[in-house]
């Protein structure tokens, strides 16, 4: 009788937290900076494991978007680091959240990208071949 080979296959969740914020009595882009990095700079301390960065509106001296990504097990452990950083975010007096945008991606979507090894589990593209355009 052949050897039955059981593979537990775990899960990778990807989530992407988008926050524009307005901020308050902000002339220049220097004042900016100075508003936005400690923020930025808090959710690296606080969240260690999030990546977090200003991401949009970066001309623009009363608006930042500040982007965040997660990686977990669970898509119900991105949110809540989500949910965690936003309302960080939000508490701080001298900004305004305007909006959250959030997405949560895992191994099942198609991400658009053709992987040069392997295709996803459930894609319906299979592997790049030699000759195929990018």
């Amino acid at each position: 009788m052949p050897t039955m080979i059981v593979i537990d296959r775990q899960h990778m969740y990807i989530g992407a937290l988008t926050l524009d914020v307005l901020l308050g009595d902000v002339r220049s882009l220097k004042q900016k900076r100075s508003v936005v990095r400690p923020i930025v700079a808090e959710v690296r301390r606080r969240f260690p494991a999030v990546a977090v960065a200003e991401t949009g509106h970066l001309d623009l001296h009363r608006r930042a978007e500040i982007g965040i990504a997660v990686v977990s097990a669970t898509a119900g452990n991105c949110g809540e680091v989500m949910d965690a950083c936003e309302r960080l975010v939000a508490f701080h007096p001298e900004i305004e959240l305007l909006s959250a945008r959030r997405r949560i991606f895992n191994e099942h979507e198609d991400s658009g990208h053709v992987d040069a090894e392997e295709s996803w589990p459930g894609s319906s593209r299979g592997p790049r071949r030699s000759g195929d355009s990018q």
